[in-house]
């Protein structure tokens, strides 16, 4: 009732703006827009370097394309785009465990936090700007705001309490249940985490992959803004940026559907018309989803020989759950 709830509070707040959009087409600047979405396109290639070169340190010895990486990253990202709860992290998965010989999903699960611990430090940095420059309410008012997702933690605290610590105990109680079986899985989550043993090498080929792709999403959003008549700024990108972060932190929608557009709203209140910032905050989340989902089923047709992005999924799913329970993953020839 509570996720349903938050559910309809983001939808209704990106349906809301819809129509501002379709009425402020003719003012868009369709170069920049160009230019900003060709930036974004060029971010998503080049994180892919960050976590090929994870892969390879994980599996040493082992034949590890980039292309076959650049796609299963294109193909998550674009399944993220239009389905919620990051279900395209599976097909990323799964995609990337039939392309490396002798993989297992723990260790490359285990490998997409070598990229978090970067993202998280951005992640935290852009929030703080955010909050210390005013531009958004305190952390506990943000849950007020239609659309975020968070508002049923303060109207119910205990049942917050009651989930995380559920979540704690159920945790535990599998780890001694099946105390054996988990010393294998930690084995090969630890294998996925072995670039982080080789500091300089993580920082030169994990961190600085991150570091540029991040420098070309800041630009791509700085294009987005100048394409919709937005101020375009460096404290304002920024500011776009930092409710990136803050609007995935509960994924109820695809890439925050919703929340991004009731914390632009927030953001630029008094800087732009509201008719002009509700046309932004859609017109950017649709053209980005749109170059995601392109990449995506470009990368699924070219690389792997397929558009059945939801059979991938699926299929991924099941491959997770047959490994988890000891058995071999579903023949996908």
């Amino acid at each position: 009732m509570l996720v349903t709830a938050a559910l309809g509070d983001s939808f209704r707040a990106f349906f809301d703006t819809v129509e501002a959009f379709l009425g402020n087409l003719a003012a868009v600047s369709w170069g920049l827009l160009a230019l900003g979405l060709l930036l974004h396109a060029g971010f998503v290639t080049v994180r892919t370097r960050g976590w090929f070169n994870t892969v390879r340190a994980a599996y040493p010895g082992v034949p590890v394309r980039w292309r076959d990486i650049w796609a299963s990253y294109a193909v998550g990202f674009g399944v993220n785009s239009v389905v919620p709860a990051r279900a395209g992290e599976v097909a990323r998965l799964y995609l990337a465990h039939g392309s490396v010989a002798g993989a297992s999903y723990p260790t490359l699960a285990s490998s997409f936090l070598v990229e978090a611990i970067f993202d998280t430090v951005i992640g935290v940095a852009l929030i703080t700007f955010a909050l210390t420059q005013g531009a958004l309410p305190a952390l506990p008012d943000l849950s007020r705001i239609p659309g975020v997702g968070l508002g049923w933690i303060p109207r119910n605290p205990e049942l917050a309490l009651f989930v995380l610590t559920f979540a704690a105990v159920a945790g535990l109680a599998a780890i001694g249940l099946l105390s054996v079986r988990v010393r294998a899985f930690w084995a090969r989550v630890r294998q996925g985490l072995v670039i982080l043993r080789d500091r300089p090498r993580y920082l030169r080929e994990v961190v600085a992959w991150q570091a540029a792709a991040w420098v070309l999403r800041f630009a791509g959003f700085w294009f987005l803004l100048a394409a919709f008549g937005m101020p375009a700024s460096v404290r304002n990108a920024l500011l776009v940026l930092s409710v990136q972060a803050m609007s995935t932190l509960v994924p109820l929608t695809p890439q925050g559907a919703g929340a991004q557009q009731a914390l632009l709203a927030v953001i630029f209140a008094g800087l732009a018309a509201g008719p002009q910032v509700a046309a932004y905050a859609v017109g950017q989340q649709v053209a980005i989803a749109a170059v995601n989902v392109a990449l995506g089923f470009a990368a699924l047709a070219l690389v792997f020989g397929t558009t059945d992005w939801r059979g991938v999924i699926a299929r991924g799913r099941e491959a997770r759950k047959a490994e988890g329970a000891g058995g071999a993953p579903p023949d996908t020839a």
